[in-house]
């Protein structure tokens, strides 16, 4: 019999790669969508995959405890990747009680749906690197202190350690992936990489002249997300559950970031990147660097994938994107 697996975040970029990944590995996939006007639209990252008849969406709400249990109890997952969230950081001191809600309380509906339906069910809690914010140590790893920094990171660490304490309270197989920050070309255009990449696209297309950002000397350690799926994986592969830094273990620049983009298509960024204030975070988070030494000797995870060569794939799916006007 097929494993099965339930994901909520399933539209998202990292539900759909992981959703591609468990696929190929012979997984039955069912996913937790909220109910929308525009279905058909919500799961285009599914079908630039290809995958999208080859998963089961099902209404659920992180905010509707009930819906998740019905879920639970229907689909007898034998594991759970707790991917929703309300997931990007600026928006989370515009609607700072939705992204508890939702990114906070939502982890604690999950659990509870599976501590009634499927206790023996294996767990994946997706923590994030802004927990660390202000950084107290160099290299982030799994023993650094958190400082939260923003309302989305401080709801993060309420997942997180709400994960924690279900995996201690109640013998959960319960792990966090505290993911540093992990692109791909089915990145939202709200995140500074895929700003940039689509940016520089419309830029060399002649639709647009300049691309307007913030902290460009901000430092983020940034890795592909088809890679960083696999390690959540892995994670509820083991016999013990645990938490885990997920990193490159470089920390690069937006500015350099920039600069690799647009010197892909031979512009000087100089002449088009405009400095905006109004991009710039009431509580700025300056530099992450993970230390993924632990996922790399418990897990046998490493990255493989490039900054440039992320940055290159994400360029000529917006070079192409653009071409044909479409959005994504």
């Amino acid at each position: 019999m097929a494993k099965r697996a339930l994901l909520t975040g399933i539209t998202g970029q990292d539900g759909a790669y992981l959703s591609q990944f468990l696929i190929d590995k012979g997984y039955e996939v069912f996913g937790v969508i909220r109910r929308s006007s525009h279905r058909g639209v919500e799961d285009h990252r599914l079908r630039w995959l290809g995958v999208a008849d080859k998963v089961t969406l099902l209404d659920g709400d992180m905010g509707d405890l009930s819906s998740l249990v019905r879920i639970v109890k229907e689909t007898a997952p034998h594991e759970i990747y707790n991917l929703a969230a309300q997931s990007f950081v600026a928006s989370s001191w515009r609607q700072p009680i939705h992204t508890a809600n939702i990114t906070a309380t939502g982890v604690t509906n999950m659990l509870e749906a599976m501590r009634a339906e499927a206790p023996e069910a294996r767990f994946y809690q997706a923590s994030s690197s802004e927990m660390f914010g202000l950084i107290q140590q160099e290299r982030q790893s799994e023993q650094t202190p958190f400082y939260p920094r923003s309302p989305y990171a401080v709801a993060k660490l309420y997942g997180h350690w709400i994960t924690v304490n279900y995996r201690e309270s109640f013998g959960f197989h319960a792990s966090s992936g505290i993911l540093f920050n992990h692109e791909s070309p089915l990145r939202g255009i709200e995140f500074v990489t895929r700003k940039v990449t689509d940016g520089v696209a419309r830029i060399k297309l002649g639709k647009a002249s300049e691309l307007r950002l913030g902290n460009i000397d901000a430092k983020r350690d940034w890795g592909h997300a088809r890679d960083y799926v696999q390690a959540m994986w892995l994670m509820l592969q083991q016999d013990k559950p645990d938490d885990y830094v997920v990193a490159t273990g470089v920390t690069t620049t937006v500015r350099d970031m920039c600069r690799i983009a647009f010197e892909y298509v031979g512009l000087d960024m100089a002449k088009h990147v405009v400095i905006d204030p109004a991009f710039y975070r009431p509580a700025e988070v300056d530099v992450l660097l993970g230390n993924p030494d632990k996922a790399k000797e418990k897990l046998g995870w490493q990255a493989t994938t490039t900054l440039e060569q992320m940055i290159h794939e994400m360029v000529d799916a917006d070079l192409e994107r653009v071409k044909n006007s479409e959005t994504l």
